[in-house]
């Protein structure tokens, strides 16, 4: 027996994708977003574009279901990916990637109503969610970084 769409496990491309629904919310203006300080209970890992940090969570299998809270920013083309406090040094130098720590701040929905710029892809759970591994993730950005330099090369 087939699986419909509705029972098959989401993706992250397609999460990524606002509904229409969100995006009537978004021009009503219902969005609330909130400044919250990095490098106390998280880092955040900014990939640039979006769908490179997608395909970098596909790569290292890490499922849309298991809780790890991913933030897009539809405007500047963004994704913030979570990892431990004090780890995301890792991935700096990186192309396409900034590492937020101590000493920054990520804008992040407030409540349930997120806006183009803070996005959850991937919603923390109420408790501690988990958070990415930094090295798996940049692991990931690095063999992602020179597959697209081998592409470029004749």
């Amino acid at each position: 027996m087939a699986h419909s769409a509705e029972t098959s496990s989401p993706t992250w491309h397609r999460l990524a994708q606002p509904s229409e629904r969100l995006r009537d919310q978004w021009v009503r203006g219902e969005g609330c977003t909130q400044w919250v300080a990095c490098g106390r209970t998280w880092d955040a890992v900014a990939i640039t574009p979006i769908s490179h940090g997608l395909d970098v969570l596909v790569a290292m299998r890490v499922g849309p279901r298991q809780g790890y809270p991913v933030l897009a920013d539809h405007l500047r083309d963004q994704l913030y990916v979570l990892v431990p406090p004090g780890t995301g040094g890792t991935a700096t130098g990186l192309p396409g990637v900034r590492v937020l720590g101590d000493g920054f701040q990520l804008l992040m929905p407030a409540g349930q109503h997120s806006s183009p710029v803070a996005h959850w892809i991937s919603p923390p759970r109420e408790s501690a969610p988990p958070l990415i591994r930094p090295d798996r993730l940049t692991h990931h950005l690095r063999a992602l970084a020179r597959d697209q330099q081998e592409a470029a090369t004749p």
